[in-house]
C-alpha cells in the first residue's frame, strides 16, 4: 500500500508533511531531513538526529495551515528547547496534534514555490513562481501542461516577472537551472502517475547560497479534500 492508498484509507485527504516529502525525494526532488517525532522525548532526540539547529512543525488532519494554527517554531537551538516546544504544542493544540516533524534549517535567502493543479480540460498543470510568505500577494507564476521538458522547465523560469532570482544574489551562486528543470519534471510525472492527487505545493523552494535547491514544505492534496 502507497502512502496515497495508506491516506485515503485512514480517511485522509492530504499526505502529511514528511509523507509529502517521501513521494517528492522518490522522484528526484530534494527535500529537508526530516524526522517524525510523537512524544517530547522522541522530539529531543529527532533535533539531536537532525542537528541543530532545527524547524519543528505540527502535523495533524486539521493542521493543514500549520503555521496559522501555531505549529511552526523555527530556529530552535538546543534539546531542552526542542522538548519545550512539543509540550507547548501539545498543551495549545491537543488532540489536533498527532505528532511533529523535526527539520534541518535550510540556508538560502531565495525562495521559490512549485506546485501542481489540475485544470478541467488540461489535466495536470506544472507550476512555478516566487515563494515564501509573500507567494499570494507577489503572484508571480507560469503553468505549463505537464509532462514537462527540460525546454518548458526553462520557459516557465524565464516566464517570470522576477527571473532574475536565478542569477547571482549577494555573492550567492545562480540557481542550479539542471535541477530547477528536473524539479518541475518530477512534480508533472507525480500529477500524472497519481490521479489521486488534485493539487501539490512545494512552499518554499529554497535556492541554497550554492546554488542547489531544496524543498523546505510540502502539501499535498487528494480528490475530495478541496
Amino acid at each position: 500500500m502507497n502512502l496515497i492508498e495508506k491516506a485515503l484509507a485512514a480517511g485522509r485527504r492530504m499526505l502529511y508533511e514528511h509523507e509529502a516529502k517521501q513521494l517528492l525525494s522518490a522522484y528526484g526532488f530534494p527535500t529537508t531531513n526530516d524526522i517524525p517525532a510523537g512524544s517530547a522525548a522522541e522530539t529531543d532526540a529527532a533535533a539531536e538526529a537532525v542537528g541543530f539547529p532545527v524547524a519543528i512543525k505540527g502535523y495533524g488532519r486539521d493542521l493543514m495551515h500549520k503555521t496559522e494554527a501555531g505549529a511552526v517554531v523555527l530556529n530552535v537551538e538546543d534539546a531542552g528547547s526542542a522538548r519545550a516546544v512539543f509540550e507547548t504544542m501539545k498543551k495549545n493544540l491537543g488532540d489536533q496534534l498527532e505528532g511533529v516533524i523535526v527539520s534541518e534549517m535550510a540556508k538560502g535567502r531565495r525562495e521559490l514555490v512549485m506546485g501542481l493543479h489540475r485544470e478541467p480540460g488540461f489535466g495536470p498543470c506544472v507550476m512555478i513562481g516566487i515563494g515564501g510568505i509573500m507567494t499570494e500577494i507577489i503572484n508571480d507564476t507560469a503553468f505549463r501542461v505537464a509532462p514537462v521538458e527540460d525546454a518548458e522547465a526553462m520557459d516557465m523560469a524565464a516566464d517570470l516577472r522576477a527571473k532574475k532570482i536565478f542569477g547571482p544574489f549577494r555573492g550567492e551562486a545562480e540557481a542550479d537551472m539542471a535541477a530547477v528543470g528536473k524539479c518541475l519534471a518530477a512534480i508533472g510525472k507525480i500529477g500524472l502517475d497519481f490521479p489521486e492527487i488534485s493539487e501539490i505545493d512545494v512552499n518554499p523552494v529554497i535556492i541554497r547560497p550554492d546554488g542547489r535547491i531544496i524543498a523546505v514544505d510540502a502539501l499535498v492534496i487528494l480528490k475530495g479534500g478541496e
